[in-house]
């Protein structure tokens, strides 16, 4: 059985949760149009909502990139064979799609340690316990780092001296936009080593009505998902959105080539936030901005890969044509 272990590490300045998000609310809500950051989705019920997502029919993502894993996995172990590996996960799932490429790994008898990375120590040990129950024993070493990515990627390649492949899968590059990607994948890039590999979630341009019916189930999750975040600001912040105010949509927007996420206002009315001593006036269809979920050609993959200092080993593709997992190479 592979050794188990967990590790916070201290980050240089520690932001009191509360406080981050009061001082995201006041920017964001101050702003024309009104806004709030995607990261704020994520308390615990946000994150259990999130996993009703993944498994909901529209929501393709999650099946997508289950059979690229699952089908083609094989083909990015082949290129680790034999070799001592850090699989380095950012962010934590449940672990379902990661099993798939783990089960690879070991079949092509790579030397592997685990190391799951993530600012909440309970995705982590959800992620572990996901991993018992798979295995019983696990074969491999678990490291999980408690942490902001970039710190943990830093302090990972200053102390272990393994080949690195890191995850970022579920297409979460697409919250960012172009600029932002590439600020991220250029510091993902500084974090790592020469020959270090990186496999990318990319969710691609599709038929319309396929990518709003993901953003817009029949359930209502991703509404739930969207007026969850109201409900969070109200209980720590004091605030007093009242949700049946909001009405959830998620549009395409062919000029950024995003799907955008929206709560939208259906009356005027005013919201006091107590933990910032302020009001806010809503007008009559007033959206605050959610999120972007930005959807991508090949050539804007290959781009992207290029300008940040990557060269594409391979792109991996379900048999629907909407979803790629590249495979990228750190060339220093």
């Amino acid at each position: 059985m592979g050794n188990i272990a967990v590790q916070s590490l201290k980050e240089s300045r520690a932001i009191d949760p509360a406080q981050e998000l009061a001082l995201s609310v006041l920017e964001g809500l101050s702003g024309q149009p009104k806004s709030l950051p995607s990261k704020l989705f994520y308390d615990d019920k946000g994150s259990e909502l999130f996993k009703k997502i993944m498994h909901l029919p529209e929501y393709y993502p999650t099946s997508c990139e289950a059979e690229i894993l699952g089908q083609q996995g094989a083909e990015v172990a082949k290129a680790l064979s034999g070799q001592k590996v850090n699989l380095i996960e950012l962010g934590c799932g449940d672990g379902a799609k990661t099993i798939l490429l783990l089960n690879h790994l070991l079949q092509n008898k790579v030397d592997l340690s685990f190391v799951p990375l993530d600012i909440s120590r309970a995705a982590i040990d959800f992620l572990i316990e996901n991993l018992k129950r798979e295995y019983g024993e696990i074969p491999f070493d678990i490291q999980g780092l408690v942490s902001e990515y970039f710190g943990g990627l830093s302090w990972l390649t200053e102390n272990q001296a393994n080949r690195n492949l890191v995850l970022f899968l579920g297409s979460n590059i697409g919250n960012f936009n172009e600029p932002t990607a590439m600020r991220f994948l250029r510091h993902l890039w500084h974090s790592l080593n020469d020959g270090d590999l990186v496999l990318i979630g990319f969710d691609l341009k599709k038929d319309l009505d396929v990518m709003y019916n993901a953003y817009n189930d029949s359930q209502g999750v991703t509404k739930e998902f969207n007026l969850n975040v109201l409900d969070r600001i109200n209980s720590v912040l004091g605030a007093d959105f009242n949700r049946s105010n909001f009405q959830h949509q998620g549009l395409y927007d062919v000029k950024s080539g995003a799907m955008e996420s929206y709560l939208i206002a259906q009356s005027r009315h005013t919201v006091m936030v107590e933990e910032l001593g302020k009001e806010f006036q809503f007008l009559p269809w007033e959206p605050i901005h959610m999120e972007y979920s930005y959807k991508y050609l090949p050539v804007e993959i290959s781009d992207l890969a290029s300008s940040t200092g990557f060269e594409i080993v391979e792109n991996f593709k379900d048999q629907k044509g909407y979803f790629i997992d590249s495979l990228w190479k750190v060339k220093k």
